[in-house]
């Protein structure tokens, strides 16, 4: 069993973030904290929220974690609302990878193209920092492009992009890195590269999109990926697991009223883990 610590927002309503995180992370036999960076009243999907940044209250935790002699085998990095924010989530992650913490960092940022509606391209450079000292970093190709200064084609890329994608990730000091949502050669799949045994091992995994959107999808990738590789799995094998359970609940939950507050994870949970 491994000691996560997820540094992510924490909704009301809605089964996205932290709150579609730990339910799995804790079925699959790991200790979970947390630490909001924002406390959310909804899914951002109902068009109407409320958001309070938490930044004062992490500033206060942090030394009193510290303090306390609490560590943990992993952390996980997701919505991050602000510069000082990153830099503070960035400092810590770095001070804790120093006990041979594992950092996985998912840079949420935006997507289609474009940034994240309050993101500035200060926060895409801060963010940069936490890349350097991520264990895996699974950023969409959106994302990708932004942290690498790559322009966007929105027509998909080549298979020699989607390397070279990777290898400026890796350049930037992530030790093994995914692209998800890329269309590479024209079909949608997710890469990644990983040097295990200091060989460069790509791969490219391809699947097919569900024309039905639910948030938090990505959040509940992160957490398999995540809690694969806690258990000695391979970066692939914990990829495609990811890929294969988020591709499951969808269909599970295909038919839901409402999908805007996202996947019914825990009533699942024993069907796809």
């Amino acid at each position: 069993m491994s000691n996560i610590l997820l540094i992510n927002d924490m909704p009301g309503v809605g089964k996205v973030a932290t709150a579609a995180m730990l339910p799995i992370l804790s079925y699959m036999g790991h200790s979970v904290c947390n630490l909001p960076t924002a406390l959310v009243s909804n899914t951002l999907d109902y068009g109407k929220f409320s958001i309070l940044e938490t930044t004062d209250y992490m500033q206060q935790v942090i030394p009193i974690w510290q303090q306390l002699g609490f560590e943990f085998n992993a952390i996980a990095t997701g919505f991050i609302i602000s510069e000082q924010q990153a830099k503070l989530v960035a400092d810590y992650c770095l001070s804790e990878k120093k006990k041979k913490t594992k950092i996985f960092v998912d840079p949420i940022m935006g997507d289609n193209g474009s940034l994240y509606n309050g993101i500035s391209h200060e926060t895409v450079e801060m963010m940069k920092h936490l890349i350097a000292v991520a264990d895996v970093c699974y950023p969409n190709y959106t994302e990708a492009c932004f942290l690498t200064d790559t322009p966007f084609k929105s027509e998909g890329i080549s298979e020699d992009e989607a390397k070279d994608l990777i290898l400026k990730l890796k350049e930037q000091g992530a030790a093994a890195a995914l692209i998800t949502s890329v269309k590479v050669n024209g079909a949608m799949c997710v890469v990644g590269c990983s040097e295990e045994r200091g060989n460069k091992d790509f791969f490219f995994l391809p699947y097919d999109e569900i024309p039905v959107r639910f948030p938090g999808t990505g959040d509940i990738f992160s957490a398999i990926l995540m809690g694969e590789m806690m258990k000695q799995r391979s970066l692939i094998d914990s990829t495609q697991k990811a890929m294969n359970v988020v591709e499951r609940l969808i269909k599970l939950n295909q038919h839901n009223e409402d999908k805007k507050r996202g996947i019914d994870i825990e009533r699942h949970l024993a069907d796809v883990l």
